[in-house]
């Protein structure tokens, strides 16, 4: 029979229950990976926190235990237990084994709920091995066990309590995660911004793994506390803690337009940078979305306004220079948060609010806010408004440099760099540039890589640092020019020459920095890092940016060799073959890609199909923002701090 002929009813596959959670689970929690295995936690911890915005929550406490299962715990109503009416079990059984099944559903419960699917606890479940649900209510304490989502009881009462709360207990499934711990750091990054974005909550976070924590120096069970009473005013203050303030005082917005709360915090700094993370309902809405469209509306519209009435653009016009929407953000460092009854999430990665009741809201709020700020504080109006005059100045003065490096390249081919080896195929879905450091090694990587998909552009040395300099010069930088022109990245190409990079003409779907496994390669990828971050976000967003992971050793017995991309590796391959004779391994260590014959670069960290990538992402805008600025920034000691902090992992060289 054919496949047509054979194709009847009994082909159609109906998942019941949690059962297409655990089948496609990255259609629900993201992926499989570290991404995925975190978003659990943010799960668990989004319910305790819709109890904080309802009132009844003040701590959360969440623990890494020692066998790497995850205990959330709050002092909120607790999850109701009493009997289902339309389902016939109890309510804590419907909320742990139903999809999209919850108070958050219900307005009377939640005005407003966290959490970016709406898949609620009941994945969580789906995705562990076993989980414990314990309800601290009415006195008693309630519990029910579950195993991949399935009951193991029904809901008992396992005990008396005086406390009230929820606390759940889960195991992740290790079957179904290519990535099997918890890190502290990534738990730690959003439990400080839930603190931040919801004032007066406690957030407790403890690691009992001790072979973790003895790993990053602490003596016992390693715990951070996370408590903000300035909410926003504290979360503006942290970002921008490794910067210069124009002035001390922070803009600060807390109101209700048209049903929609609104909070806002707003510093300027002297870097040259625009700084901008927006959230809605506790999610950090990565792509902005029309909460953030208000936001710019009013800052250029009151500040704009400003200026004319004290007669500074008339000034400026003199001299043939007009102020864009962009120029009153340069120097710019906010956080806004919104709570949206019925968010609406758009974009690539669902990250975008598309509410359009939500800007006018925005737009009004902020408006009223920063016109009573101006008026009342003309000294740091006056600051705020000689920063945007400098960085229209300076606006004009990066389109020069721009036009002259385009009239100094006219013989190499379409404004292209003459360093570049370009690939021969066109289309930019097929194709991947390689960043590479030196041209020793350019020289192998051009020798060893496949030319029709495969382009090589080699750049001399540590380029510039672009945190610490105006926009416009880093377009002075040859080795920065080369690359933007490379890649086919266009700046200003409007009347306001904007500085959002435009990706219209973009020649290459991956970009790839490849450099040498030693401390100077890492400082040019945190250089590249830091262009990539400021000027062309946008590929990291869209996961174009990558950075290759060339082997450190090659390890040789006899007749076997093994590429090794860590110590680990080497150890691994000395166990294996090694007969307990260290003297009987040779290891070849590589400090420089240029030490590679082309054959040995392209079989070891160019070809698709054995190479190894790490993939450039944003997870939290605000700490990447943070990092940037504390370790690239003119600030001096949050970073020598940061060094010593982190010493341990630190990369040295012998």
């Amino acid at each position: 029979m054919t496949a047509e002929e054979n194709y009847s009813a009994s082909n159609i596959q109906v998942l019941e229950g949690l059962e297409a959670v655990r089948k496609r689970p990255a259609m629900y929690i993201g992926d499989i990976s570290e991404k995925g295995l975190h978003h659990l936690v943010y799960e668990v911890v989004d319910n305790s926190i819709d109890e904080a915005l309802a009132g009844f929550c003040t701590h959360i406490e969440v623990t890494i235990n020692e066998d790497n299962s995850i205990t959330v715990q709050d002092n909120g109503r607790g999850i109701p237990v009493d009997m289902h009416e339309k389902e016939h079990r109890s309510a804590l059984e419907v909320v742990m084994t139903v999809l999209h099944a919850g108070g958050k559903f219900d307005k009377s419960s939640y005005k407003v709920s966290g959490g970016l699917h709406g898949v609620g606890v009941s994945c969580v479940n789906a995705l562990s091995t076993t989980m414990r649900s314990q309800v601290f209510r009415d006195g008693k304490i309630y519990q029910q066990e579950y195993s991949k989502g399935k009951p193991l009881y029904d809901v008992k009462v396992v005990g008396t309590t005086d406390i009230h709360g929820t606390r759940q207990q889960f195991w992740p499934d290790t079957s179904i995660f290519i990535v099997k711990e918890y890190k502290y750091d990534i738990l730690a990054n959003r439990m400080r911004e839930l603190a931040y974005l919801n004032a007066g909550i406690t957030i407790t976070l403890t690691d009992m793994r001790l072979d973790k924590t003895a790993e990053a120096g602490f003596d016992g069970p390693r715990k951070d506390v996370f408590f903000s009473e300035g909410g926003l005013k504290d979360f503006v203050r942290y970002i921008d803690s490794t910067r210069t303030h124009l002035f001390d005082d922070v803009i600060y917005i807390n109101t209700e337009k048209n049903d929609v709360p609104i909070e806002a915090a707003i510093m300027y700094n002297t870097s040259y940078s625009e700084n901008l993370h927006s959230y809605v309902n506790n999610i950090n809405t990565i792509e902005g979305g029309t909460h953030l469209t208000g936001f710019r509306t009013a800052l250029t519209r009151v500040l704009k306004k400003y200026a004319e009435d004290n007669k500074i653009t008339e000034k400026l016009e003199k001299q043939h220079i007009e102020i864009s929407g962009e120029d009153f953000r340069e120097g710019l460092t906010a956080v806004i948060s919104v709570k949206v009854m019925e968010p609406q999430f758009e974009g690539q990665t669902k990250t975008k609010l598309g509410n359009n009741e939500v800007s006018g809201a925005v737009n009004q709020a902020v408006g009223e806010a920063l016109t009573y700020y101006l008026e009342e504080h003309p000294k740091e109006a006056k600051m705020i408004v000689d920063k945007v005059v400098l960085a229209a100045t300076a606006r004009i003065a990066a389109r020069k440099a721009r036009e002259q490096v385009q009239r100094k390249s006219p013989m190499t081919g379409g404004g292209l760099p003459g360093k570049l080896a370009d690939c021969s195929d066109r289309d930019p879905a097929r194709c991947e540039m390689f960043i590479v450091e030196g041209d020793s090694a350019g020289g192998s990587a051009k020798q060893g890589r496949d030319r029709h998909y495969q382009a090589i552009l080699p750049i001399r040395g540590k380029i510039f640092n672009v945190e610490r300099v105006q926009w416009h010069q880093a377009f002075e930088h040859e080795e920065v020019n080369n690359i933007i022109q490379a890649l086919g990245v266009r700046f200003g190409l409007n009347p306001e020459d904007t500085k959002e990079a435009n990706y219209d003409k973009l020649r290459y779907y991956k970009t790839i920095i490849m450099t040498d496994a030693d401390v100077d390669g890492s400082h040019i990828d945190t250089l590249l890092l830091t262009l990539f971050f400021r000027y062309m976000p946008q590929l990291i967003k869209d996961g174009r940016l990558y950075i290759a992971t060339p082997p450190l050793y090659k390890c040789t017995k006899g007749k076997v060799s093994e590429y090794c991309y860590d110590e680990v590796a080497r150890q691994r391959f000395i166990d294996a073959y090694g007969d307990g004779n260290q003297d009987s391994i040779k290891t070849q260590r590589y400090k420089g890609l240029g030490e590679m014959n082309p054959e040995q670069l392209w079989e070891t960290t160019m070809n698709p199909e054995t190479r190894l990538l790490k993939q450039v992402t944003i997870e939290d805008a605000a700490e990447a923002d943070y990092t940037f600025s504390m370790l690239m920034g003119g600030d001096v000691p949050p970073r020598r701090e940061f060094i010593e902090r982190n010493a341990t992992y630190a990369n040295v060289d012998a």
